[in-house]
């Protein structure tokens, strides 16, 4: 059976839910690792890399129940990647150990443009520094501008903003922009600036496989107006 940190926080996550999570949807039968319909499962077609990038996904309550979140095939492709809940005033232990583990530089992935004007910003890792740790705030814009405001233990933490100017290819939940990006093309968008070639090239693949078997299981066909988009704009 399939496992990553996204779908151990999946099954967490239902654990302690008081009532069924009910998405668009929700009637659909789907695999319960990838969350897509049954019939358009893609698990078999997963790869899994390596890279000296890492990445932790800060997850906004239920965005890790949603079938169209993307986060999850950053986990698929990179199997260190960490997930948690994000949590205002009580962290998990393990995130915090995450962001002070003295062998890695955490960076706090988010728009430059948000950034305040005491605040490091990098938009490459400086050379010979620590590995990275990137930390993807992971939900609606709205809700990952709320993490981004409301993460006192992320404050002291330098923002990595990368090139907001490419045209974002995710319509499966409806941006306010084009140049919003989803989470899994902000992360692949990292690994290529990283020079993580071969991870970040199958991050784009699944990304983009994911993309066309998601859109091929809506009945309409189009992206559903109820729902936003988890990306970093």
């Amino acid at each position: 059976m399939r496992d990553n940190a996204v779908s151990r926080l999946r099954q967490y996550r239902l654990s302690i839910s008081t009532r069924p999570f009910k998405a668009r949807g929700f009637r659909v039968i789907r695999c319960s690792f990838c969350l897509l319909p049954e019939k358009l499962c893609l698990c078999e077609t997963i790869v899994a890399q390596t890279a000296r990038s890492r990445f932790c996904l800060m997850m906004y309550d239920t965005e890790v129940m949603k079938p169209s979140n993307t986060g999850k095939l950053i986990a698929d492709v990179l199997p260190d990647t960490q997930a948690f809940l994000w949590s205002r005033t009580n962290p998990e232990k393990a995130l915090l150990d995450a962001i002070n583990d003295p062998l890695r530089q955490a960076y706090v992935v988010f728009p430059e443009s948000y950034a305040p004007s005491d605040r490091m910003v990098y938009n490459q890792v400086p050379e010979n520094s620590k590995p990275p740790l990137f930390i993807m705030l992971d939900g609606t814009w709205a809700e990952a501008r709320k993490m981004f405001r409301k993460s006192p233990y992320l404050d002291s933490l330098p923002l990595f903003s990368i090139n907001e100017a490419t045209k974002s290819e995710y319509v499966l939940r409806q941006a306010a922009r084009e140049d919003q990006h989803c989470t899994a093309e902000v992360a692949a968008s990292i690994l290529e600036s990283m020079n993580d070639n071969q991870a970040a090239q199958q991050l784009f693949s699944h990304f983009a496989y994911f993309r066309q078997q998601y859109l091929r299981g809506k009945p309409d066909r189009h992206p559903a107006k109820e729902e936003q988009i988890s990306y970093i704009e």
